[in-house]
């Protein structure tokens, strides 16, 4: 149990709250508290009835309670977690790639009929992974090794081997995630260092906020009561701002 509780902590904010909100929410449904009709993203049920939880539930539900959803959920936390812990000590910059994608998403999504959109998310965050470890090498099952870069193609043949569909999902995830990738990496060492991806200095505020320390002269007073001769520079007085 306290192995459990020291994994819990070490994993980083983002990636632990979509975890435990992926686990909680399939736990509910699996107990049919929820129905998997009331968590599904679409456009008339979030903007024209104000369902807009919905555009929450859509991407942290896999399916019901079963090893398949385990499966989904570990493949999902690794890899955030990866993203995350690169990303810095701040979860700002990676919650500002979590809400880029997840609007990105959200606008592409109609365009296939994709309801559930954890799945395109996880894809999302696994191609941007393998863009920013080229050479780390990967094995399947033990059967054949490939790089990292080949990852999204090597799920989008296992998908279609086993479901026998096209996998509009990881697609769909395979384009956002490059879209961020190239103007996040690739773009900027092309135009003179220019990220227009970073997030926004409020957005960082909103994460990073901390007293300010300020310096503001003081005039030294002559007299009986002073501390310091007339003639004395000014001294600083740090005044922290919240």
């Amino acid at each position: 149990m306290h192995q459990l509780e020291q994994w819990i902590m070490e994993t980083p904010p983002c990636t632990r709250y979509w975890t435990a909100a992926t686990l909680a929410i399939s736990l509910l449904v699996h107990s049919k508290i929820l129905s998997p009709f009331q968590l599904f993203y679409s456009y008339r049920a979030v903007f024209h009835k104000k369902q807009f939880w919905r555009l929450f539930t859509t991407f942290c539900y896999f399916g019901s309670f079963n090893l398949d959803l385990l499966f989904h959920v570990y493949f999902m936390q690794r890899y955030a977690r990866l993203l995350e812990e690169s990303s810095g000590r701040s979860p700002a910059r990676f919650s500002w790639m979590l809400l880029f994608i997840s609007v990105s998403i959200l606008c592409i999504a109609p365009l296939f009929s994709i309801a559930f959109l954890s799945q395109t998310l996880s894809s999302t965050l696994v191609y941007i992974w393998s863009r920013k470890n080229p050479d780390t090498t990967l094995s399947f099952l033990g059967l054949f090794v490939f790089k990292a870069p080949y990852l999204p193609w090597v799920m989008m043949i296992i998908h279609l081997v086993m479901h026998g569909t096209v996998p509009k999902d990881e697609i769909t995830g395979v384009v956002v995630g490059h879209v961020w990738y190239f103007f996040n990496d690739v773009y900027p060492s092309l135009y003179n260092n220019h990220r227009p991806l970073d997030p926004p200095g409020w957005w960082l505020w909103l994460f990073e906020r901390r007293p300010q320390v300020t310096h503001v002269p003081v005039e030294a007073v002559a007299g009986d009561n002073a501390n310091a001769d007339a003639g004395a520079p000014a001294q600083p007085v740090e005044v922290q701002h919240m």
